[in-house]
């Protein structure tokens, strides 16, 4: 019994200090996009674009007032109570194997830190904040998304990572 509520605090801790991380790192890097390079006292902020890799990815803040891959319509409070549907989902079906994983912690503290910087956006701007565009590619990437988005990505991809790799030991 010990042994299983100091495993469960640990995950705890791990996803928690992970969402954390994430929720920061996309929260910093939306004010420092808007408030250091594209906003002046002119324009809004979406006002332009700055190369970041030339000919590949470029900074250009667009505000999503769409779910995912512009999918799930643009009521911000629909969409809101999505992630949160989501995320409890998320957190019912994986909670045993984050006691037994840290890459399931770890994974699920990156949905769980993107999804709540996404949802801060929502909730403060009712929209999200996109500003990273691999525009080399536009017939088979046509989003601009944000660090929130990666962290979810990423994520997931090891979610499913940490799956594939529990079948192969399990």
């Amino acid at each position: 019994m010990s042994h299983n509520r100091a495993s469960n605090s640990r995950s705890v801790l791990v996803i928690g200090l992970v969402a954390i991380a994430a929720l920061i790192a996309d929260q910093l890097s939306k004010r420092y996009v808007l408030a250091h390079v594209f906003f002046n006292g002119a324009c809004v902020p979406w006002c332009g674009h700055r190369e970041l890799v030339p000919g590949w990815v470029r900074i250009a803040p667009e505000p999503n007032f769409h779910g995912a891959f512009g999918l799930l319509g643009s009521n911000p409070f629909l969409l809101v109570v999505m992630a949160l549907i989501v995320l409890v989902i998320f957190w019912l079906s994986f909670r045993e194997a984050a006691q037994r994983s840290s890459l399931v912690c770890v994974a699920f503290g990156l949905i769980l830190g993107g999804a709540v910087a996404n949802i801060i956006d929502r909730v403060h701007y009712g929209y999200v904040i996109d500003f990273i565009d691999f525009y080399r590619f536009p017939d088979i990437w046509r989003y601009t998304f944000n660090v929130a988005d990666s962290c979810i990505t990423i994520g997931v991809v090891l979610l499913l990572l940490s799956g594939v790799t529990a079948r192969r030991h399990g």
